[in-house]
């Protein structure tokens, strides 16, 4: 075992007391801190042998997290753009630590923006399980009503061509679900997975495809994906290390420079909240949830994805603290990714989506109600697949908590 210099800039990388021929990759991550209002840069290693973790504080020059064995983060789950939690932390990767993890690591890993139009809202599930049934990984999404302005702003490359006008009249006559996409290749392997943009010539040429399973024609045709690999480019396809980003189009959805994109489809009327747990999200569950929710005849009237700061779970599940023994193991679970809120409305929609949801112990509900979303999903009473409104009165709020306070 040797030691190595502790570093100087972020682009050294030789630091920490490392076994020279144990595997380990290394990244640039930062962290915004919200109490301090700064973003705070890290070098993250990862030893795939254990799966332990360790972090360096680049700007205070000193070990910030002893290597410790982390089990919720993967391999697969190291790439450039990616957004990770290490005990409660959101980390974004932003950058390869050394060359090794470069030349391991880096591939054709790209972003790219998926979205599920008005005539196929009603199977978004399938289409969302579709998606990461091929490999891809979800890693934004929003239900957004979009206006005639930012529908014609979104689609004004065909502002000159005969069907403009129907487009537009489509695009706006309901919500849509944007989502931004990752994988390798993703851009391609979006319009491998969608098809033929004519959903009749999907039929016959990819019968499998989503157009071909879910549209009618050219325009009514589910999904919308750039047209070709140029047409990406055309949409200003960037290059951050390996990763490409067709960066107009998300932009317009997920503006990474403090705008909003789109409003969210919150009623806030009659109506519930449900959120799809990060374990379930992680699990690739998404699609199969939303999908029994559908098929219940409940209404999904927004969707949001969202990673919760341990500040914000707290608050969101302050009426637990105290009463519930897994408190504690729940903020964990609620921080430890990606979740996803949902405004669910129907026939008394607290009272009757709460049954729907089951026992908060899965095992429970295997026994006494397997049909309900725990029973099918859950793992155990704080892995329960969803959490929902306990108390008719909190309904509103919940759902204001989401589509309201978070998303502003």
């Amino acid at each position: 075992m040797r030691r190595r210099a502790i570093p100087k800039s972020v682009g050294d990388v030789r630091f920490l007391l490392l076994t020279s021929e144990e595997d380990r990759y290394v990244f640039v991550a930062e962290w915004y801190d919200p109490n301090a209002a700064l973003q705070r840069r890290y070098q993250l290693l990862f030893y795939p042998k254990d799966g332990s973790v360790e972090m360096y504080d680049v700007k205070n020059h000193r070990v910030f997290l002893r290597r410790t064995k982390y089990d919720a983060l993967r391999k697969e789950d190291l790439f450039v753009g990616n957004k990770i939690n290490v005990f409660s932390r959101h980390l974004h990767l932003v950058d390869f630590g050394d060359q090794y993890t470069a030349r391991r690591l880096g591939s054709k890993k790209e972003k790219t923006l998926a979205m599920i139009k008005p005539d196929a809202l009603a199977k978004m599930g399938s289409i969302i399980q579709a998606i990461l049934d091929s490999g891809l990984t979800i890693t934004m999404a929003k239900m957004v009503h979009l206006s005639r302005t930012e529908a014609m702003d979104f689609y004004s490359e065909h502002q000159s061509k005969s069907f403009f006008n129907d487009l537009i009249n489509f695009m706006t006559s309901g919500p849509i679900v944007a989502l931004e996409i990752m994988g390798d290749e993703a851009i391609t392997g979006w319009r491998r997975l969608l098809g033929p943009t004519n959903s009749s010539v999907a039929r016959s040429d990819s019968p499998e495809s989503i157009r071909a399973r879910f549209g009618s024609d050219g325009t009514k045709n589910a999904a919308h994906g750039s047209d070709s690999i140029a047409s990406a480019a055309r949409h200003d396809r960037i290059f951050d290390t390996s990763i490409h980003t067709n960066k107009l189009e998300l932009e317009f959805f997920f503006p990474s420079s403090g705008g909003r994109g789109p409003r969210n489809t919150a009623t806030f009327i009659q109506c519930t909240c449900c959120v799809i747990k990060p374990h379930a999200v992680s699990d690739g569950l998404m699609g199969k949830i939303i999908n029994y929710i559908l098929d219940e005849g409940f209404e999904i009237s927004a969707l949001q994805m969202f990673t919760m700061e341990k500040a914000n779970a707290e608050e969101f599940y302050e009426v637990y603290k105290g009463v519930i023994a897994e408190y504690t193991e729940m903020l964990g679970e609620l921080c430890s990714g990606p979740c996803v809120a949902m405004e669910i409305r129907g026939p008394d929609a607290p009272r009757s989506f709460r049954e729907f949801c089951g026992p908060s112990d899965p095992e429970i509900a295997r026994h006494l109600r397997p049909k309900t979303l725990r029973a099918l999903f859950g793992k155990n009473k704080v892995k329960n697949a969803v959490h929902c409104t306990d108390l008719p009165e909190d309904a509103l709020l919940e759902v204001q908590y989401f589509f309201k306070i978070l998303d502003s």
